[in-house]
């Protein structure tokens, strides 16, 4: 008895060795099921765990091959099952011995059959049997026993494992694939992991950003809140149970620019102590541009419409003074400005409609066969009248290919870049207007040698109410409309537009327009 205890203590002190140090759940299950057998002298072993779906699959074999055993498995799903809360162990029914000796090929008389159980979760088994000698004892049962509760909680260790690795995985794939800029700190600020999304809104590459202080990795501008990655900042007082939000801007490699909104929220452990930082950040940026666009609206609009209608009301008050007689002369000049005026703001309202209907998706156009070179010759001497310090200068070659185009909607894009042109050279200068056919289609430009424009500025120039920021915008009447309302008809005849300038250069604008084609003629297209 003496012996077979510390032979027992010997086996399990191995098991529990290997069970330390190692993460092999197959090789570990077939150490318990050899030393199980070797202890009481088993011929054949077979240690079986319980799917989902009730089947019991050999995990380790002992004195059989693989196909025996796979046989064997499915002989022993059809004997009664093992009772959740029954004894320790039990042995299989005498009726059952030749069924199973069939199966495993080995005349088998004695069997013990122990069950893997963790509280009552049933896991599986071990059988071990033997082909001759006295029928299994209570202490050998007991033996037994205690390698298949290290078995079961091997098992169970394992499953747990998986489970918390999966988990895991999980939670590093819904991190990685958020659509959020998502960064975990530890309690000194430094970044633990970072994902794809905000590693794009930084330029950081997320191997690099690991262990650099989020400061670095996440540096704020114009802050609204408190921002925790302040290179200066303290931690301060943290919410025990709430989350911490700031706003601010971040310059992406390159020079642009990404309005941030950027939420820190603590985890802390039972006693208290700060364990990590969740940062979660979302790019604000076209809210406040929409937010920026919705004020620039207002501001422009107001502007725009209250200059011309004082305008008119002022000349028509004064024209109609009951104490003044004025002559002919002042009268025609005050006429005029209120016709001028009013045509400038029939055309303020009809660029808002345009722009309107295109948010809309109701743009139309009415295609027709148009002659570049005569359109743009129409609107350059409408320009002549209005100025006497550009002179202009035409350059189309000769048998121009006509062009499918809405003939008024193309008219009002050269005319919108003339009157650029017309305004942001205030010292005069030559205005050339010209085109040219390639493989492309027809290519129209206009070209000035006014201020220019910045390459920070250009990208932006096409945006609704937007205006180059220079002195000369406070000097310009516009509401920032021309260029977008230009891009979009462009746009809907299946053309480009673009600009090319420097500061102090001038600028030239350029559009293209298809070649027609005669079969594709149709009267009305929709944007």
């Amino acid at each position: 008895m003496q012996s077979l205890q510390l032979r027992q203590r010997d086996y399990l002190l191995r098991i529990s060795r290997a069970m330390t140090s190692r993460q092999d759940l197959p090789s570990l299950l077939r150490l318990i099921l050899n030393s199980a057998a070797e202890m009481v002298g088993g011929e054949v072993g077979l240690l079986v765990l319980r799917q989902a779906d009730g089947r019991l699959i050999p995990q380790a074999i002992f004195g059989l091959s693989s196909a025996k055993a796979a046989g064997l498995a499915a002989r022993l799903m059809e004997l009664p099952p093992l009772v959740a809360g029954a004894g320790s162990s039990r042995s299989l029914p005498e009726l059952s011995l030749p069924l199973v000796s069939a199966a495993a090929g080995v005349p088998l008389r004695q069997v013990v059959q122990l069950p893997l159980r963790i509280e009552d979760e049933q896991l599986g088994a071990i059988y071990v049997f033997r082909s001759g000698g006295l029928a299994f004892g209570a202490n050998e049962r007991q033996v037994l026993q205690s390698f298949a509760d290290q078995a079961a909680i091997a098992v169970r260790n394992l499953r747990l494992y998986e489970q918390a690795m999966a988990e895991k995985q999980r939670l590093n794939a819904i991190i990685e694939n958020s659509a959020n800029g998502v960064m975990i700190l530890t309690p000194d600020r430094r970044v633990q992991v970072m994902n794809r999304s905000l590693a794009g809104m930084t330029g950081w590459a997320a191997e690099e950003a690991q262990g650099e202080p989020c400061w670095k990795v996440l540096p704020l501008e114009n802050t609204d809140g408190q921002n925790l990655c302040a290179a200066d900042g303290s931690l301060g007082d943290l919410p025990d149970d709430g989350s911490l939000y700031v706003e601010g801007d971040v310059i992406r490699p390159g020079g642009s620019r990404l309005t941030l909104g950027v939420t820190y929220t603590p985890l802390f452990d039972d006693g208290g102590q700060l364990r990590n930082i969740i940062v979660n950040v979302v790019d604000i940026t076209r809210f406040r541009e929409a937010e920026e666009m919705k004020s620039t609206f207002v501001s422009v609009i107001s502007h725009e419409l209250k200059t011309p209608v004082s305008l008119i009301k002022g000349y028509a008050s004064t024209l109609r003074r009951p104490d003044a007689s004025w002559k002919p002369e002042t009268v025609r000049d005050g006429l005029g400005v209120i016709e001028d005026e009013a045509d400038r703001l029939n055309g303020l309202i009809d660029n808002l409609l345009d722009a309107s209907r295109i948010q809309a998706g109701v743009f139309r156009l009415d295609l027709n066969e148009v002659n570049i070179e005569r359109l743009a010759r129409r609107a350059v001497d409408g320009f002549r009248l209005q100025t006497e310090a550009h002179q202009f200068t035409l350059d189309f070659p000769a048998a121009l290919p006509a062009v499918l185009a809405d003939e008024a909607r193309i008219r009002q894009v050269i005319d919108n870049l003339i009157s650029n042109a017309i305004k942001y050279s205030p010292d005069g200068g030559v205005i050339r207007i010209g085109a040219w056919h390639d493989s492309h289609g027809i290519t129209v430009y206009i070209a000035d040698e006014g201020i220019g424009i910045p390459p920070a500025e250009q990208s932006r120039l096409f945006e609704s109410f937007y205006r180059v920021d220079s002195g000369m915008r406070r000097q310009t009447k516009g509401a920032g409309l021309g260029l977008y309302l230009s891009k979009a008809i462009v746009e809907a005849h299946n053309g480009q537009i673009w600009v090319r300038s420097a500061p102090g250069q001038g600028s030239t604008f350029f559009f293209t327009l298809p070649e027609i084609v005669q079969e594709q003629l149709q009267p009305v297209r929709e944007l």
